[in-house]
């Protein structure tokens, strides 16, 4: 899986925004089919860079998921550990 930086989803977000705005104006102008699936494919794929962009905003933000996992696993060790403690005292 490559990941890619949040500006590089953003310019392509960008870009199929503007495509899609063009064709919303073209259909307003008259019906059309191929203009109609080329709309409700590209929604699609602008619902999915989102989804992208979401997820690098996240790993940027907070790490990746295995180290916030092995954090979380980390913490909940110490906790139980904590506890023994407590009950053996």
């Amino acid at each position: 899986m490559v990941v890619r930086t949040t500006n590089e989803i953003r310019e392509e977000l960008d870009q199929a925004i503007a495509r899609r705005a063009e064709l919303w104006n073209t259909l307003a102008q008259g019906s059309d089919a191929e203009t109609s699936a080329e709309l409700a494919g590209l929604s699609k794929t602008i619902d999915e860079l989102w989804g992208e962009y979401r997820t690098a905003e996240a790993r940027k933000r907070f790490g990746s998921p295995e180290l916030i996992h092995a954090r979380a696993r980390t913490e909940e060790r110490l906790e139980r550990d904590s506890r023994r403690v407590k009950q053996a005292a």
